[in-house]
């Protein structure tokens, strides 16, 4: 295997010589760990690229992040734009595209830097500009002439798109659109590289043309001067102050007052406005979401998913490290991963790591093949990209949180420090349940897109030839298995059965949110009240629809391993815990309409548990196949060699606590133990 590139930091002074408890588990390989990591980064040349922009990074002591436990709220802002900076100036000397280098090296660097607002403002520009607004303004952003952000979320709104405040009224006498914040919630709150960086932003505002309001638009809005950075009139804007976690990142408010701006900077694409104030539709109400859809896509591989597969290394290693009570009397203390709950409660999210890496691959073919037909106004996949993009944004987000604070959980009092680098991850993965579309949202728009296919299904049967459903839904055309055929616990561990399983549950949970729907209409129940009315029941089935795409991704995944037969097997056991630990965790949905039986339930958990100490085998391999160097995990619990607890205590040494002098000794601890000793 190459090496991950470890640098000596925070003072290391110790021996470098690997922890003989971490050794151990790697000497003997059943698989190769390089070829896993090829396979997981596409390819053996992408991993050579990626260690060649790793090396460059961090051999510039300029770039580190050595001290980032111990700064300020503004120190972190600052330490981030200095080395956004640095890295541009590099990517223009080393000839780096927008593309895989710049994204190998926001992972090298753990994602602490600014300009990555000003990105998805690219994205935006993209795919709502027409070539002309494109040509003009995608220069200015690639060489950072402009800095701009993507303003949406207001005060008063965030996932709810239609009831944002802020207006675009277009004046036909001057040919400008007039941006408005009309009351304080329309505030646009929580866009990144707004309260400090940006210069431009792309406003999303409700247009406003002939006294119509046409709905959501984009708008390319100044904000701040090219000359001294100060900010244009009308506009009021700064930053929103701390939060759990992106201390890093300038999140800010805009307030607008009646600000002017060209008939032009409206991105149209998809829509246009005349030079009368005629409104022009170009394509579907939902064309203008496309910018969203193509962030949440590229949030899963870019910045989601890693955050698990860091927390499952560092507790993973840590486990292996530290030894805890008996196993026998006799025995020496035991590693705790060797115990069977610190094994149940790690290799499910190490499983989950491995689903979702693979999902995202999947989900991003899927997502290039009809990207430019969408920019070609054909929206005959939007729909679907629409539900899958949403769907597994809220289904990976939230079980990356879980699995992030169970792996923080697993790794005792040591989980809870800061140097263990869990915390940061935890705070930072539990931000992408509501970013860019709150996950209960995302779930029932997915469950609209559900009801609305079944429905078409059912109307289609009978009918010749039968109506082809979009791929990702096309098992609700089809009668699924009405009974498990298992008959002990190995057969669990066939693909075929267990995604039959889901596909079966996730359509009869489909189905029943369809019933209780109708029922509650055709009761009298107008269709906005029975869809509150059921939502929960909606809710269930989107998640079970959800989970099923990403067991069917998962094995579809082995097959293309064939010629891989011994990593295959390492991470077949991942797709089989993966799986079963969904039905394990759902068993009632399972056993409502008698899928599975309580012997074969019995079988299912059985089949789990043999798992277990198979993957225990080929842990620490698993985890360093996703080759994280030392740097970017930043984690005294973490690191590659295993020297865990000579790490944090010279990590201790530096926080500015033990390094300058307690102040509050002077003012207060003083006074008080001399007041008792002039008593005494």
């Amino acid at each position: 295997m190459g090496s991950p590139v470890h640098r000596v930091s925070m003072g290391e002074t110790w021996s470098r010589k690997m922890h003989p408890d971490i050794e151990s588990e790697r000497s003997v390989r059943p698989f190769s760990v390089e070829q896993l990591t090829n396979i997981l980064d596409g390819g053996a040349q992408n991993t050579a690229l990626r260690r060649d922009v790793e090396r460059i990074i961090q051999s510039d002591p300029e770039l580190s992040l050595e001290d980032n436990y111990f700064m300020t709220q503004n120190e972190r802002y600052e330490a981030a734009v200095k080395k956004s900076c640095i890295v541009q100036m590099l990517a223009q000397k080393l000839g780096w595209s927008e593309g895989l280098e710049l994204k190998y090296a926001y992972r090298a660097l753990s994602g602490d830097m600014v300009f990555t607002i000003h990105k998805v403002f690219q994205k935006a520009l993209e795919s709502l500009g027409s070539d002309e607004q494109i040509a003009k303004w995608g220069p200015m952003c690639n060489r950072f002439q402009i800095i701009c952000t993507y303003a949406q979320t207001e005060l008063g709104h965030g996932t709810y798109l239609q009831g944002l405040e802020t207006e675009a009224t277009y004046d036909a006498a001057t040919q400008e659109f007039v941006m408005h914040s009309p009351t304080m919630t329309a505030t646009k709150w929580w866009p990144g590289d707004l309260g400090r960086s940006a210069t431009h932003a792309l406003v999303q505002a409700q247009l406003i043309c002939s006294g119509v309001r046409q709905g959501m638009h984009a708008f390319i809005v100044p904000i701040r001067s090219l000359q001294d950075h100060s900010p244009l009139p009308g506009v009021t804007v700064g930053d929103i102050g701390p939060k759990m976690n992106f201390e890093h990142m300038d999140n800010g408010f805009l307030r607008l007052d009646h600000v002017r701006i060209p008939k032009e900077n409206m991105l149209n694409r998809f829509a246009q406005v005349s030079p009368d104030g005629t409104y022009i539709k170009l394509g579907t109400p939902q064309s203008n979401y496309l910018s969203m859809v193509v962030v949440r896509v590229e949030l899963l591989l870019g910045e989601i998913v890693p955050l698990l597969q860091k927390a499952c290394c560092i507790a993973i290693r840590y486990s292996v490290i530290r030894r805890q009570s008996r196993l026998r009397p006799s025995d020496p203390e035991a590693k705790v991963l060797d115990y069977q709950t610190q094994q149940q409660k790690l290799f499910p999210p190490l499983a989950s790591a491995y689903a979702f890496q693979f999902l995202g691959q999947n989900l991003l073919e899927f997502f290039h093949h009809s990207y430019s037909a969408i920019l070609d106004r054909d929206f005959t996949l939007l729909p679907e990209l629409h539900a899958l993009s949403s769907g597994m944004k809220a289904l990976l987000s939230e079980l990356c949180t879980q699995g992030t604070e169970t792996c923080r959980r697993a790794c005792g009092g040591h989980g809870y420090s800061m140097l263990s680098g869990l915390p940061s991850l935890v705070t930072k993965v539990t931000a992408s349940c509501t970013y860019e579309g709150e996950n209960t949202v995302l779930y029932l728009q997915v469950a609209r897109f559900l009801v609305k296919t079944y429905l078409q299904a059912q109307a289609s049967r009978g009918a010749s030839p039968q109506m082809s459903l979009p791929q990702s839904v096309a098992y609700l055309a089809t009668p699924g298995q009405p009974k498990c055929p298992a008959q002990r616990a190995a057969d669990f561990l066939c693909p075929e059965l267990y995604t039959t399983a889901w596909e079966h549950v996730a359509a009869r949970l489909i189905k029943d949110s369809v019933h209780h729907l109708q029922t509650l209409m055709q009761s009298g129940v107008d269709r906005q009240d029975a869809w509150n009315q059921t939502t929960i029941i909606h809710l269930q089935a989107a998640k079970a629809h959800c989970y099923y795409i990403t067991v069917k991704s998962f094995a579809e995944a082995l097959e293309k391993l064939e010629r891989e037969p011994a990593i295959r097997q390492a991470v077949k056991r991942l797709c089989d815990l993966y799986a079963l630990q969904g039905i394990l965790a759902s068993t009632g949905d399972f056993l409502h309409d008698g899928f599975l039986t309580g012997a074969q339930a019995d079988m299912a958990r059985t089949a789990y548990m043999d798992l277990l100490p198979l993957i225990r085998k080929d842990a620490i391999l698993l985890t360093d196949a996703f080759d994280f160097t030392d740097q970017s995990l930043n984690s005294a619990l973490g690191c590659y060699d295993g020297n865990v607890y000579e790490r944090l205590f010279q990590w201790a040494q530096r926080s500015p606590t033990n390094t300058k002098g307690n102040s509050a000794y002077e003012k207060y601890l003083r006074p008080l133990l001399q007041n008792w000793r002039s008593k005494l």
